[in-house]
């Protein structure tokens, strides 16, 4: 598996709007599967995208809307 590196957009919209509980399952996710040595979590600040959120970025490419089955896809595709 190579180096993914995930952000996840941490501003209050895209937090209320499902990022707490994405940013749980990754979490829970990478620990599972043992995954920690070929993921590099992190959190931004608002993107000012907040409309099209919520917004995760997965090697630097933009996902809108995610929620954990969308997630679940992505992690399975970048793996």
């Amino acid at each position: 598996m190579s180096k993914i590196d995930i952000t996840v957009c941490m501003g209050s919209s895209c937090y209320a709007r499902g990022n707490q509980e994405n940013l749980a399952f990754l979490e829970d996710y990478i620990k599972e599967h043992g995954i920690d040595a070929n993921i590099e979590l992190a959190g931004s600040r608002c993107e000012n995208k907040c409309a099209l959120g919520p917004n995760i970025y997965v090697n630097g490419k933009e996902y809108n809307q995610v929620d954990i089955e969308k997630l679940k896809e992505i992690l399975e595709k970048n793996g």
